[in-house]
């Protein structure tokens, strides 16, 4: 812990003041202290919002549309696996995101206030590299997220026009240029702090799908055409490990947020304890959604449940089960919270790319700063909606982002962070409980990454590019 004052007050840890200081004075690190011409913190990461505005975007952030995959987890890992994983790796990404939050604060009481996860990391940890790292990271995590969110989104839109015109003809690549365009227009919100209002209605919107969705599926399994249940593990030993951890990767990409930095950066300082409130609220919705749709969900499909629960309760066989009003509803739902989730993980994408291109000391609706934030935001999700419809493996995309994205970011570098700047104990618990958690998500993580690469290759080999079917 850190030391205190005469007076009780507790003292930042030297090891961050040292940091701190040794970035400065090199000038190899990149800068990560002085910001007045940062038009990325300035305007993108405002600091203005209360502690609930942060559970708002924690909430989209976490609780989004891909906790309909969890059926889908669950057939890799049978009920028993599935429900112990759940239940843990949602314990871990609580404790590991408050310690992210209490080492952000700690650094805000010795004078550096932290906005960003490749600053933390690279002032906690005393490393350039790290700085690198975590950029290279958490941007390949925001971009496959985004790609995955107008992928859902494009599919959603497509259940909604089958529904009204069974019969028509317009493909899936179609209604994701479709979704791109809307998303292109809904980018241009200027600041995080300025979707606050957004976020919220993203958190009624995932209440609401989420118990129509579970409503159906429960109606589904009661009624006369409900489909045979096997929840047996399919293939060979290999097969169901690879399998097993692929499904670890899907939840962990599922409780993945890898930009709680940039979250908390949009308190108004001070932050310190505000954040845990926010995660309070985030996880309450979590426990509600996450437990109740995967339940649902593998109990009425089994093994045979799609990577979209919502696939599933529209057979391509034999009659839909569910009432088109309540599939139709909950795809509209979706629809709308996709375009909020898209635009929580385009921050990080946004702030990088004005740190250099908007001037600070002109106004941010100058046209100066207007019209370079047009057209990179734009071309921004051009090529996140290009490479949506060209690779639609929403299922494999989301394991291997889980894997190689979020088990470092929300699994790892918390654990490791705090204890660089708290140093507990050698005989303390949280010393052996944080170390643990290193070394098995590292683990996780490694094998993961393998399995859901593997998963991807093997499903790239069977469809074509631009397919008007989602791989599961």
């Amino acid at each position: 812990m850190y030391p205190s004052s005469p007076d009780g007050e507790e003292q930042a840890v030297p090891l961050l003041v040292s940091a701190s200081e040794n970035l400065q004075n090199d000038r190899s690190l990149p800068e990560i202290i002085h910001r007045k011409d940062d038009a990325g913190a300035v305007f993108v990461l405002e600091s203005k919002g209360k502690w609930w505005h942060a559970g708002y975007h924690l909430t989209t952030a976490v609780v989004g549309p891909v906790l309909l995959s969890l059926p889908y987890a669950f057939r890799g890992l049978g009920w028993g696996l599935g429900l112990f994983c759940l239940m843990v790796l949602g314990a871990v990404t609580f404790y590991a995101y408050n310690l992210l939050s209490l080492v952000l604060d700690h650094c805000e009481k010795s004078g550096h206030r932290h906005i960003r996860f490749r600053e933390l990391a690279a002032d906690v940890l005393g490393s350039g590299r790290m700085f690198y790292f975590v950029i290279f990271i958490q941007t390949a995590v925001n971009t496959g997220t985004c790609i995955a969110t107008i992928l859902l989104a494009g599919e959603s839109l497509q259940i909604m026009y089958s529904n009204l015109s069974p019969n028509g003809t317009l493909k899936l690549y179609e209604c994701i240029a479709m979704v791109t365009a809307v998303m292109t227009v809904l980018s241009q919100f200027p600041t995080f702090h300025s979707l606050r209002h957004v976020n919220l209605g993203s958190l009624l919107l995932s209440l609401g799908y989420t118990f129509l969705v579970v409503g159906a599926c429960i109606n589904a399994g009661t009624s006369k055409n409900a489909p045979p249940r096997d929840y047996s593990l399919e293939g060979s030993t290999i097969s169901r490990t690879l399998t097993a951890f692929t499904s670890i990767s899907i939840m962990a990409a599922i409780y993945g947020n890898g930009i709680l930095p940039e979250i908390q950066a949009t308190l108004a300082p001070p932050a310190t304890g505000k954040m845990f409130k926010g995660l309070v609220m985030c996880y309450a919705i979590t426990f509600v959604t996450f437990y109740s749709a995967a339940i649902s969900g593998y109990w009425v499909f089994g093994n045979k449940v799609n990577s979209n629960i919502l696939k599933s309760l529209i057979p391509d066989e034999g009659p839909s089960l569910a009432p088109t009003w309540v599939l139709s509803l909950s795809a509209v739902f979706i629809l709308f919270q996709l375009f909020a989730i898209g635009l929580v993980y385009s921050q990080v994408a946004y702030e990088i790319m004005e740190k250099k291109s908007a001037d600070v000391n002109k106004g941010i609706f100058s046209k100066r700063n207007l019209i370079p934030r047009i057209i990179l935001r734009s071309l921004y999700m051009i090529f996140c909606g290009f490479f949506a419809a060209m690779l639609p493996f929403f299922g494999d995309i989301n394991g291997v982002v889980g894997a190689i994205g979020f088990i470092p970011l929300d699994f790892v570098l918390p654990m490791l962070l705090y204890n660089m700047a708290y140093k507990p104990s050698k005989s303390s618990f949280s010393f052996w409980i944080n170390n643990l958690i290193i070394i098995i998500f590292t683990g996780v993580g490694l094998v993961g990454s393998f399995a859901s690469i593997r998963k991807l290759v093997l499903d790239a080999k069977e469809f074509k590019l631009f397919s008007d079917d989602i791989v599961d």
